[in-house]
């Protein structure tokens, strides 16, 4: 596979791993399996249980290795993935013969059902750390992606091995994005920006938030993405938090929120904007311009070396003294990538510093129940010196003629 379509952040993983002393880490959550590997399990992804591994070794120890179930190696064996070795456990039945398998894909998926079955995954990832020379090792294990008791198993059944818990270590390395992550993420913003577009193009009276987030999911479809976050909530229900589209009609005078995103090969967008449908009034203008300036100053703060907690304060202060002066927020933004809430979180408390390479969502939202909520939340990168947007579109109010 060419290096630039690669995920992992190799040297990063590697100076984490050395700093923590660590022989290999595991890989076990859905976002740090395709991460490590560009395989992208199924049935790991849409619902809890199903177990997938990536198993990778310090410089000099060995080669990377995938554990999967027999029922993903068509997976394997059709996507894009850089670690080569793969060890599979389970039983599942594919008729087919390789008489008969003239593709590349079903060529592949016949080489892997060949390999010997582990029987369960754990069996199957006590083989692969065993088979590595790594039985005596000190090995950083991703713990939130194991079922519960897996990890105790774990430790049973290695007693050699020190097994540490790592979901911080790729966490931090994920914070830190490769080109080829920041290229895929620039995308799924502009096709966000594009899906809200295409939903204020049907914005009339009496239209409901159903149909426009039909509009807004349509166009991420068309884009090549597909749709995962689509808050979009018109007048009093703009207000609810987490809004899910209803029968609600649209009426002159709304507000429009829009908190949207949808997903690009594996990489999240989450974006908000603000549209009025006819002239808003002087009052939310006024606090959406504050909501803006907050961001506009968080922005300006970001750089390499910025404390994290300062870039909360700031922004805080900001949307206060520009309009809102009871305004209060636990957040100010997070990072994004193949999780919707990557490292860092843009809090009070954070004890995070800003790194270039960081890809950020910086967001004010406000909420006022049986009023309106408002909201503007941007996607950027962190560079040498500042940010960059990937908005295509400013954060600025969006008026709608009825």
């Amino acid at each position: 596979m060419p290096p630039d379509t690669v995920l992992l952040n190799k040297d990063r993983l590697h100076a984490r791993m050395a700093e923590l002393q660590l022989d290999a880490v595991i890989a076990t959550t859905p976002e740090n399996v395709t991460y490590m590997s560009g395989f992208w399990a199924l049935p790991q992804w849409i619902r809890r249980g199903p177990q997938a591994y990536v198993v990778w070794l310090a410089p000099g120890k060995g080669e990377a290795e995938i554990i999967t179930s027999t029922a993903t190696l068509d997976l394997v064996a059709d996507q894009q993935i850089w670690v080569e070795r793969v060890r599979r456990y389970g039983a599942f039945h594919v008729d087919g013969h390789s008489d008969d398998a003239t593709d590349p894909v079903s060529q592949r998926l016949l080489e892997l059902q060949e390999a010997h079955d582990h029987g369960d995954a754990l069996s199957a990832l006590v083989a692969g750390i065993t088979d590595a020379g790594l039985g005596r090792a000190r090995i950083g294990i991703d713990e939130i992606g194991l079922m519960p008791g897996q990890l105790e198993a774990l430790r049973e059944r290695l007693p050699g091995a020190s097994l540490v818990p790592a979901a911080g270590l790729f966490r931090n390395v994920r914070a830190v994005k490769t080109p080829e992550e920041i290229a895929r993420l620039a995308r799924v913003a502009e096709i966000a920006e594009r899906s809200i577009k295409a939903a204020l193009g049907i914005a009339r009276e009496g239209a409901s938030e159903v149909a426009l987030a039909r509009a807004f999911h349509a166009q991420t479809v068309q884009d090549d993405a597909f749709p995962v976050l689509g808050c979009i909530g018109f007048g009093e229900r703009s207000a609810l938090m987490n809004v899910q589209p209803s029968d609600r009609k649209l009426r002159q005078g709304d507000v429009i929120r829009f908190d949207v995103g949808g997903r690009y090969r594996h990489y999240r967008a989450d974006i908000a904007r603000i549209a009025t449908f006819g002239e808003p009034s002087d009052e939310v203008r006024r606090y959406h311009r504050a909501l803006l300036a907050g961001v506009e100053r968080a922005c300006e703060l970001i750089r390499p070396g910025a404390r994290v907690a300062d870039v909360f304060e700031a922004a805080i202060e900001t949307v206060r003294r520009e309009g809102i002066g009871h305004y209060r927020r636990n957040h100010v933004g997070h990072g994004i990538g193949i999780d919707g809430y990557d490292a860092p979180s843009l809090t009070a408390t954070s004890d995070e510093i800003i790194e270039a390479g960081m890809v950020l969502c910086v967001e004010t939202p406000y909420y006022e129940l049986g009023r309106w909520g408002l909201q503007v939340e941007d996607m950027v990168v962190v560079r040498a010196d500042g940010v960059e947007r990937l908005m295509a579109t400013s954060g600025d109010l969006i008026v709608v003629a009825p």
